[in-house]
């Protein structure tokens, strides 16, 4: 029986949701091993000079705990 873990992250990118959801992961990655899954709770972005400036994702990633 595999016993998982959740865990909260916010991350941001200047291309797109998708990328800030990608840099979320590789940055996780980095000190977790095992990532299973992530889930995009929440999406937005913040304006500059009436442009998206920056993509921001608030991710759940689930983790096998060893």
């Amino acid at each position: 029986m595999a016993v998982l873990k959740v865990i909260e992250v916010l991350s941001s990118s200047e291309k797109s949701w998708e990328d800030a959801t990608k840099n979320a992961v590789a940055h996780a990655g980095k000190s977790l091993k095992n990532i299973r899954s992530v889930y995009v709770k929440e999406q937005s972005a913040s304006i500059k000079d009436n442009q998206v400036h920056e993509f921001r994702v608030n991710v759940k990633i689930t983790f096998e705990v060893e």
